[in-house]
This record gives structure tokens, C-alpha cells and sequence, in this order.
């Protein structure tokens, strides 16, 4: 083993003969992903700070850390602004978690626009009167005539500017400052989920705004990621990976060489590391089963292939959650793909869906308590259904109710798809008898929830609105495509194909993000039921 590949082993923590867990999710971060965020985050330490320690828990530290924070506003020495602002992102790293979150709140709260002002303001704005020949002035007369008007909304638009912008502006320029940004920002979101205070979620809002513009698509550099690559790239790829797992070298290797693609964006102020990246394998055909693409056939030669299938995309900053960096990275490769090989006709995924089973098993709930008639019993939790409908057609119904009793039990067809689907044993993927009760209704269903199913008037699917939102239509849906205990629990094994027509991508783009208009294949319009309104 060369000293490249040792060094990935002994950093990643692979398993040196273990084939990868097929599991399947929309862009979370990894266990060990998170850990190598804890990790990045402790790298902008001295020496000797960096974890949380006791005097982090001090009161007198916690203030220490703020009257740093407070410098690195307030300072106008730029000079001595580099070691002010090393000094709060130090001090904030040694404080614990609920030392971190009072200090968010103080920046948050503290360190607000002026209300006040912004009031005095408005009602001196509006105390003016706009000057009668306007029309009739020239341009010296007009300048002199609308002065306090440019005068006050000067002023107004610096006053509706929160003072922690100063901060967040200071770090964009400071060497490592953009990744303690997002180190900020993801603990922001994290105390978000647990509390909606409102003060700190301007602060975020704030933040996001300032991060989507720092990190816009000109500012990122598109690399494709090879075996050639330094070893801590690739540590990063093999940690961050966050779709399907990369269980060892071979799998690394494999996922690199012939017909495939890695592709990462980069940022010139976070070097080395990933923000996102993007796996493809080049194919004959757009794949069913995420099994022959990982496992099942050997690679083709490049030469040979007329697909490029993005099977795996991971995003590696918690920090950057809602800046759709994904987006630009899908649309920049199938434009680089399709210089370099023209012969590549085909630009499809082969995608989770992730809500699937979620969605359905909430529907089945509730639509059984309302089929005994116990209107008395809360509807399950996810289904806005208060309206009885048996949503298995008659021939699905009947398939259900003939397996074996030792198969499955249930009143009705419903319940006894619910019982099968609950069972965290999954032995029904063994049976071929039980398979083929199954798949009409969940092919048809899982056809609705992606087509039909949909929350402000998009894609109730988490995936799905990604894909659509960037111009992609509904091609396939596969079954018994991810046969991972993920897969089954998340979808019952079902994936879906999107497909990228370049020819129509900013037509359904516009069109979905406009009018919510999902495209799809014909094959799945067929399968498309109407819906009656209740």
C-alpha cells in the first residue's frame, strides 16, 4: 500500500474490506463528516485552544470573549484588526455550547440596527415635500431642490444596516474568516431548530445574504476531484460523503477512475476543502438500481458512454444549509461534461426520495382510523386529510387481502400495507409473492407523491424540489432500486430518475418556480390520477 492510500485509510477511518452501505439521503452530513467539521473548526485555534474547556464556563471568560467581540466591531485600527478578530474567533471556540449561544444572542440582540433612529428618520422623511416644478427644474436646480432627500435616505440606508454587519464584513477579508462564518452560522441554525427566537433569526437571515453573494459562482472554482489529488482531499471526499458511503480504497479509487467523474466547487479563502461536490457515472443507459452503479458492472470506457448519471451530491458546510451552491455545481458540470464529450447525450440522476415512506405511512394511518369511523382518534401527524379515501384501487386491494396470513394481517388492503411496511424486519423484499402485491400500489403511489403532492405550491419531496427547481423533469421511478436498510425505510426501495434536457432546462426551471409546474415523462403522466377537490 503506498503512503497516499495509507494516509487516507489511517485519516478516514475506512474499513479496509467492507462493501458500502447503500443508504440513500438528501445532502445530510455524516457522522464523520461532522466530526471533521469539529475538526476544521478547532484548526483556526492557537496551539492549546482547541476544544471547550473549563474557564469556557467561566463568567469572566464569557466576558472576556464579548468585550472581544465588541473590539472586533467597534476597532478602526486596521493595523491591529487582524489579531482582534483572531482574538474573538479564539475565544469563541474555548467557550461551551451554552456560553456560544448567549454570545449569539448578545451579537444578535446588542448589536441591532438603531430603531430608534430609523424612526426619527422616517418621520423626517416623510415630513418633506417633494417641490412642485420638478419637472420644469434643471439638473443643478434638481440637485439643490431633492438635497434632503438624498441627504436622509443616505442616512436611513445606512441606518437600516445592523451593526454586526461590520463584523461579518471584517471576517470575509480576514484569512480563514469565511469558514468561521459558516462555523457561526451553522451553530446559529443549530440553536434555530431547538428555539425560533426572532432576533437571532434576522441575524441569520443577515448572514445567509452576506454568504450567497461571498459565494457566488464566479468567486468558486469548479476542480475535478482525481486519485491525484492530495490525500487530505480525498480524506474530505471520503468523510463528507453523504448519499453513499465510501467504505474503502477500492471504492475511492473506483468512484475516480474510468467512467467516473468527481466534482467539487472550492473557494479560494477555505482552500482544500470541498463545499459541495457531485459524483457521475458515464453510461450506456440512464440506471435503475444504484446497485450497477456502484457494484454490479464493471465501469465502460469513456468512449463508449452517451449518460452521464449524477448518482451521489453532498454538500460539507452545515453553515451554507439554504445557499443552493448544488444549483450552480449540477448546471457548471453537464456544460463541462458536454464540451469535453459531445458524444454524452443523456444528463440524468439516479435520486432518493427520501419523504416517500413518510408520507405514506402518515397517509395510511389516518385514512384507516377514518375508514373504522372513530373520528374520535387524532389524525396522523403529516396527512391533511380529513376525508376517507381508500387510496388503493380495487385489483391493489384485492392482491393484499389474498397473502398469507403468516405474510401480513389487516382488516383492509391499507392496514395491511401499513403492517408490511412498519415491519422493521423488511422480509417482505424476500418474497416474491409479497413483491408483487406491492409494487402496483407503491409504484402508483410514489407516482402521486412526487407529481401531486406538494407544500406552498412545490414538490413536497425535499430531493424532487432540488431537481425541479433547477430544471430537471421526472423521468423514471425504479423499483427495488436501493435495497439498503436506508432505501427501504425512506422509500421501500423505490429511486427516481430526473432527467436534464438541455435544451429545456430554464424553460422548467422558470415554469416551476413560477406556476409550480412539475414536467414529467408520459410514461408516468399516464399514471397521474386526477384528484377530486374536497
Amino acid at each position: 500500500m503506498n503512503k497516499k492510500a495509507l494516509s487516507i485509510l489511517m485519516r478516514a477511518r475506512m474499513k479496509p474490506h467492507d462493501r458500502p452501505n447503500l443508504s440513500l439521503s438528501p445532502l445530510p452530513l455524516t457522522n464523520a463528516a461532522s466530526k471533521m467539521q469539529q475538526q476544521n473548526s478547532h484548526k483556526l485555534l492557537k496551539e492549546g485552544n482547541s476544544a471547550p474547556n473549563d474557564s469556557g464556563n467561566s463568567e469572566s471568560e464569557f466576558k472576556r470573549v464579548v468585550a472581544s467581540m465588541h473590539s472586533a466591531i467597534s476597532m478602526h485600527k486596521t493595523e491591529v484588526l487582524d489579531d482582534v478578530l483572531n482574538n474573538f474567533s479564539e475565544g469563541y471556540f474555548t467557550l461551551s455550547d451554552e456560553k456560544r449561544r448567549k454570545l449569539l444572542l448578545v451579537l444578535a440582540r446588542d448589536y441591532d440596527l438603531n430603531r430608534s433612529q430609523v424612526r426619527e428618520l422616517i418621520k423626517q422623511y416623510l415630513g418633506l415635500e417633494l417641490p412642485a416644478d420638478k419637472a420644469q427644474a434643471n439638473g443643478s436646480e434638481e440637485e439643490g431642490l431633492f438635497s434632503s432627500f438624498y441627504r436622509i435616505e443616505r442616512n436611513l440606508r445606512h441606518a437600516l444596516q445592523p451593526v454586526y454587519e461590520v463584523l461579518f464584513d471584517r471576517y470575509n477579508t480576514h484569512p480563514g474568516g469565511l469558514r468561521f462564518l459558516s462555523i457561526l452560522r451553522a451553530n446559529i441554525l443549530s440553536i434555530l431548530t431547538e428555539e425560533n427566537i426572532a432576533s437571532l433569526r434576522a441575524l441569520d437571515s443577515c448572514l445567509k445574504e452576506k454568504l450567497s453573494t461571498w459565494l457566488s459562482p464566479a468567486a468558486l472554482e469548479l476542480h475535478q476531484i482525481t486519485w491525484d489529488d492530495p490525500a487530505s482531499l480525498l480524506e474530505k471526499i471520503v468523510a463528507y460523503e453523504a448519499v453513499h458511503p465510501i467504505s474503502n480504497l477500492l471504492d475511492l479509487k473506483r468512484r475516480l477512475g474510468i467512467g467516473r467523474r468527481c466534482f467539487g466547487y472550492l473557494h479560494p479563502a477555505i482552500p482544500g476543502e470541498p463545499l459541495i461536490f457531485i459524483e457521475v457515472a458515464l453510461m450506456k443507459n440512464v440506471a435503475q438500481t444504484i446497485q450497477e452503479v456502484l457494484w454490479d458492472s464493471p465501469p465502460i470506457p469513456d468512449s463508449e458512454a452517451t449518460c452521464a448519471l449524477f448518482y451521489s451530491i453532498s454538500s460539507t458546510q452545515p453553515g451554507l444549509a439554504g445557499i443552493n451552491l448544488g444549483k450552480f455545481l449540477i448546471k457548471r458540470v453537464v456544460k463541462l461534461v458536454k464540451r469535453e464529450m459531445p458524444h454524452i447525450s443523456t444528463f440524468a440522476t439516479l435520486s432518493p426520495i427520501p419523504g416517500f415512506m413518510t408520507w405514506l405511512l402518515s397517509k395510511l394511518a389516518s385514512q384507516t382510523v377514518l375508514a373504522e369511523g372513530d373520528m374520535s382518534q387524532p389524525v396522523a401527524e403529516g396527512s391533511a386529510s380529513t376525508f376517507f379515501e381508500n387510496i388503493l384501487k380495487p385489483d391493489e386491494e384485492e392482491a393484499l387481502m389474498s397473502l398469507p396470513k403468516d405474510i401480513a394481517t389487516g382488516k383492509n388492503g391499507m392496514e395491511v400495507l401499513f403492517n408490511l411496511l412498519t415491519s422493521t424486519s423488511y422480509k417482505w423484499i424476500h418474497s416474491p409473492e409479497t413483491l408483487s402485491a406491492l409494487n402496483p400500489p407503491l409504484m402508483h403511489l410514489c407516482v402521486r407523491y412526487l407529481l401531486q403532492e406538494k407544500k406552498r405550491g412545490k414538490a413536497l419531496d425535499s430531493v424532487a424540489n432540488f431537481h425541479l427547481q433547477n430544471g430537471a423533469m421526472v423521468e423514471r421511478i425504479n423499483w427495488m432500486a436501493d435495497l439498503s436498510e436506508r432505501g427501504l425505510s425512506q422509500s421501500g426501495g423505490i429511486m427516481v430518475n430526473y432527467v436534464y434536457s438541455l435544451d429545456n432546462i430554464e424553460e422548467y426551471a422558470h415554469s416551476y418556480f413560477s406556476n409550480g409546474i412539475i414536467h414529467a415523462s408520459s410514461d408516468l403522466q399516464r399514471h397521474v390520477e386526477p384528484q377530486s377537490d374536497k
